[in-house]
C-alpha cells in the first residue's frame, strides 16, 4: 500500500473516471458532484494507449477510476459468444489503463468482481468462512469470470492499482435494470443461495475515501456477511410490495435456462471493515440504504 500519495493539500483532488455510460461510472460522477470533488470522464478507449495518455495529459488527474468494462447484455451469457470483445475491454483495456497510470505515477481504483469464487469444501455454504483477498480464484464457469480472474492476477504486479471486488451490486434505485434486486424481482424463478453483495449507496463513497487514502492492493468490496435471494425478496415484499410473490428453482433447473454457470460465494470483508469500522453488515445496509428509503417513497406515492 505504499504508493506515493497524490491529492495532498498542495494539490487538490481531481478524479479521471472511465465508464461514463455505465451504472457505477454514472454514480461516481454524481458522488463527486455532491462532495465537491473536481472530476472529468475519460473519452479515450481503454485499449487505446495513446487516447488514455491524451486524457491524462489534458485532465491532469490526481487519481484514476476504472468503472468501464464488459458485463454483457442482458447478462454475462453475452460474453460466451463475444469472447474477443470481452478480452479487448476487460483484459487488454484494463491492463493498458493500469500500465499508463503506473507510468504517470497515478493510483488506479479498479472496480473489479468477486464473481471469481464459488463455495467449496474449505468454504462451505452458510459456514461464515469467506474467501480472503489473497485466495486464488476457483470459479471459471463463465468466460466473463475467467477473464476477470486472469486480469486480477496480472494486476497484482502493479503496485499502483486498488482492485475492488464488487459482487451482485445493489442500489436504492429499484428502477435500474442492473440492480440485483430489480433483476431478481423480474425473473420467473430464482435460486435461493446466500451470497456476499455490494450495497453501492454505502460502498461507492468508501471507494472515494480509499482513493483519498491512496490505498492499493486487492479488497473484497462487499458488505460483511451474506444474504440469500429469498431473504431479499422477503424484504422487498415487506417494505415495497405486500402482494409480491416468487417461485424458487434449484441450480440444476437454473442451468437449463442460462448459458454459463453463475458464481455463488461468501467473501471475507474483514480487511475493508478494519479500514472502515463503520461498514454495515449486508442486511443492515439493505434496510438502511435500500428498503427504508424506498418504503418512504412508496408511502408518499
Amino acid at each position: 500500500m505504499g504508493f506515493p500519495a497524490n491529492g495532498s493539500s498542495e494539490k487538490p483532488l481531481k478524479f479521471l473516471i472511465y465508464g461514463r455510460t455505465g451504472w457505477i461510472g454514472g454514480l461516481l460522477g454524481k458522488l463527486c458532484e455532491s462532495q465537491g470533488i473536481d472530476y472529468e470522464y475519460g473519452s479515450g478507449r481503454l485499449e487505446n494507449r495513446l487516447s488514455l495518455e491524451s486524457d491524462i495529459a489534458t485532465v491532469k488527474p490526481t487519481h484514476v477510476f476504472n468503472a468501464a468494462g464488459v458485463t454483457g447484455r442482458p447478462n454475462v451469457d453475452w460474453c460466451e459468444s463475444h469472447k474477443v470483445e470481452t478480452i479487448r475491454t476487460n483484459v487488454v483495456g484494463t491492463l493498458t489503463l493500469a500500465d499508463v497510470c503506473r507510468d504517470k505515477g497515478l493510483i488506479l481504483i479498479n472496480y473489479a468482481t468477486g464473481c471469481i469464487f464459488e463455495y467449496d469444501a474449505s468454504h462451505p455454504i452458510d459456514s461464515g468462512i469467506g474467501f480472503k483477498e489473497e485466495d486464488t480464484p476457483n470459479f471459471t464457469g463463465s468466460f466473463y469470470s475467467k477473464t476477470k480472474a486472469m486480469v486480477e492476477e496480472l494486476l497484482k504486479n502493479y503496485e499502483n492499482v486498488c482492485t475492488l471486488r464488487v459482487r451482485m451490486p445493489i442500489s436504492s434505485d429499484l428502477a435500474n435494470p442492473r440492480n440485483f434486486i430489480t433483476k431478481i424481482t423480474r425473473y420467473d424463478k430464482v435460486v435461493n443461495i446466500p451470497n456476499s453483495m455490494t450495497i453501492l449507496d454505502e460502498l461507492l463513497p468508501i471507494s472515494l475515501e480509499m482513493a483519498k487514502r491512496n490505498l492499493t492492493g486487492i479488497w473484497n468490496f462487499t458488505n460483511p456477511g451474506v444474504v440469500s435471494h429469498n431473504e431479499i425478496l422477503e424484504m422487498y415484499r415487506d417494505y415495497i410490495d405486500s402482494s409480491f410473490t416468487w417461485k424458487n428453482f434449484n441450480l440444476e433447473e437454473q442451468a437449463k435456462v442460462i448459458v454459463a454457470p453463475r458464481s455463488n460465494n461468501e467473501l471475507d470483508a474483514n480487511k475493508l471493515k478494519n479500514e472502515f469500522p463503520e461498514l454495515m453488515s449486508i442486511k443492515e445496509s439493505l434496510i438502511k440504504y435500500v428498503f427504508e428509503p424506498n418504503k418512504k417513497k412508496t408511502a408518499a406515492a
